[in-house]
């Protein structure tokens, strides 16, 4: 399939599932916020494309370095030693520290390494963690995506959307 289809395909597939978020989010009556690494404010962007995100989104921050991640985030110093930035670990502890910082009912973080440089044998280009949840309970996950660094970018922020969605469901 050319690059460019490719690219519209994944973009309304992202469109698409942020309306779908957005709706759940308001009938549910929930808040929501973000710590984004890898996919750089991406889908912070998607629901704010929707024409009344400031109902259910409270914020959201791209912790691109280390560094913030551990003062934003609180994302503890052992665990980026230890795990690295593009962990479960690191992924729990960032969703948690969002949903702490905007004080939100759900919260959703994505950490990887979305190339075309900086993989490795063990996290290959493409790999990304995700976790969504809140303060006190969270879920991870951890997808390895194919494509060039703006394909997987945008499937990381569908994905991550995905999550969220089946989270807010499930929680009834």
């Amino acid at each position: 399939m050319p690059r460019a289809i490719k690219l519209n395909i994944l973009n309304q597939e992202l469109t698409d599932q942020s309306l779908v978020l957005g709706d759940l989010l308001k009938k549910k009556k929930l808040v929501i916020s973000f710590a984004e690494s890898c996919t750089g404010g991406l889908v912070c962007k998607s629901m704010t494309d929707q024409a009344g995100a400031s109902e259910y989104l409270q914020g959201g921050v791209v912790t691109y370095s280390n560094e913030m991640k551990m003062k934003l985030l609180k994302v503890t110093k052992s665990t980026l030693e230890k795990h690295g930035a593009v962990s479960q670990e690191t992924a729990l502890e960032m969703v948690r520290g969002a949903s702490r910082l905007f004080e939100t009912d759900v919260s959703g973080a994505v950490t990887g390494i979305a190339g075309p440089e900086g993989g490795t044998e063990e996290k290959p280009v493409g790999t990304v963690w995700f976790a969504v949840g809140d303060e006190d309970k969270s879920i991870s996950e951890m997808k390895r995506f194919d494509g060039n660094r703006e394909e997987v970018r945008i499937q990381s922020a569908i994905h991550l959307i995905k999550m969220l969605i089946n989270i807010i469901l499930e929680a009834k």
